[in-house]
């Protein structure tokens, strides 16, 4: 005897609303889950046979139509790559050259960089779709064991800027290129970093006695104008005479130079803003006399000058912009001098020490132990936010608080 099934009413429906809700394919462009895909017919160089080629992800059918037209033009003219089978080294390289335009010069080539030495050699030949956190977290492992030079441990802050440079580069391959649903870049285990505290810190009178042997140099403003402003070398070679003000005693920085593979080159500043730092009556006379300074320069040089009416603030003798080595190199030359001099005068005190990026610390380390708030010295230095010049310069603001107490006492008994 055999059993008959009984259709109950709601089975016919169940299956009709089934076939009716059944995902089609339109023009290449269908829609999967919650998200569009298109699939396009590619032939390979070798075979000659076309093959379909899925690409999905894309959060509208608009999106996934433009996506597909232009993957078939890349597909007639035979440059179409396949993104699922893409490597990290092709998308980096492809993604560094479709944002160059965007990151500046100097950064862009960091970031060639720190591909090249660092991400390339161990996770290049990696699918992008294929990488997981745990690749991520080994690769720093790596680094951290033997990715610096002859295999020795890199340090812990260029992994930190490799991370840095992975996060965006997988970040826009979410979000832009749509190459993966998320980046593993974000769920690895990177290596913590704690920020370092400024290098030497010269006193007052140590950086009077540098801007003392300083005087006797062509490019003594420079050096003075670092030290009393805090701005960025590159931010001071980039300055123009139209910038300085030195009647409203202000000095506006726009941009800021930079060297690329042994080119100087001009672009805007680090945090893409500019920003006005006012100046001292004892600046603006230097200024003055750097210009007077200059313009006999203008005369000697005649027509081989090669500077303008507004040209660079900081300049050659002859007008050109001033590479930014050469001031680098400067300052332990004028240590040198001050440390060994020539004239046979007993030395008081020698000088330590310090890099040109120093002048900046002690400005700011200066500021702060005079009590000027942190958000004034951070607009002077050019920090878009104050908590970069809390972190940078933890130390000092502990040291200022430990007289804070006595300070609030002092108050309330002289009130």
């Amino acid at each position: 005897m055999t059993k008959t099934s009984i259709a109950t009413p709601e089975e016919p429906n169940r299956r009709k609303r089934t076939r009716t809700t059944k995902p089609k394919l339109r023009d290449g462009v269908m829609k999967r889950g919650s998200t569009w895909s298109y699939v396009i017919r590619v032939k390979d160089p070798e075979t000659g046979v076309s093959k379909p080629r899925w690409m999905g992800g894309f959060p509208t059918e608009d999106e996934a139509k433009a996506a597909r037209d232009e993957a078939r033009v890349k597909a007639r003219r035979g440059e179409y790559i396949d993104r699922n089978e893409i490597t990290v080294a092709e998308y980096l390289d492809q993604w560094l050259e479709s944002h160059a335009m965007e990151i500046k010069p100097g950064t862009l080539e960091d970031y060639r960089k720190g591909i090249r030495l660092y991400v390339n050699p161990y996770i290049g030949g990696l699918k992008v779709q294929a990488v997981r956190p745990s690749a991520i977290t080994k690769l720093y492992r790596d680094l951290l064991k033997g990715g610096g030079r002859k295999g020795k441990p890199l340090a812990v802050s260029t992994v930190v800027h490799t991370h840095a440079i992975l996060r965006r580069a997988f970040r826009d391959a979410v979000v832009v290129d749509q190459l993966i649903d998320n980046s593993p870049v974000e769920r690895a285990k990177r290596p913590r970093v704690h920020m370092a505290e400024p290098g030497t810190v010269w006193t007052p009178a140590q950086l009077r006695a540098f801007l003392a042997v300083a005087r006797r140099h062509r490019l003594f403003a420079f050096f003075h104008v670092a030290a009393y402003t805090g701005a960025r070398r590159g931010e001071l070679l980039n300055l123009r005479w139209a910038d300085v003000d030195l009647d409203g005693k202000q000095i506006t920085i726009t941009g800021s130079a930079g060297v690329v593979e042994g080119e100087r080159l001009e672009g805007t500043t680090k945090s893409g803003r500019k920003r006005i730092v006012s100046i001292d009556d004892e600046t603006v006379t230097v200024l003055r006399e750097h210009h007077t300074a200059q313009s006999a320069d203008k005369l000697a040089a005649g027509e081989a000058w090669r500077g303008d009416k507004n040209g660079h603030v900081f300049a050659t003798a002859w007008g050109k912009p001033i590479y930014p080595d050469t001031v680098t190199a400067l300052p332990r030359k004028l240590i040198n001098a001050h440390n060994d001099p020539k004239d046979g005068k007993p030395l008081a005190e020698p000088l330590p020490y310090a890099r040109l990026h120093d002048l900046r610390h002690i400005h700011a380390t200066t500021l702060l132990l005079a009590g000027v708030p942190v958000h004034v010295v951070a607009a002077r230095l050019g920090h878009g936010d104050p908590a970069i010049t809390l972190r940078v310069y933890a130390h000092v603001i502990r040291s200022a608080e430990t007289a804070a107490a006595d300070v609030f006492a002092k108050a309330i008994k002289a009130a």
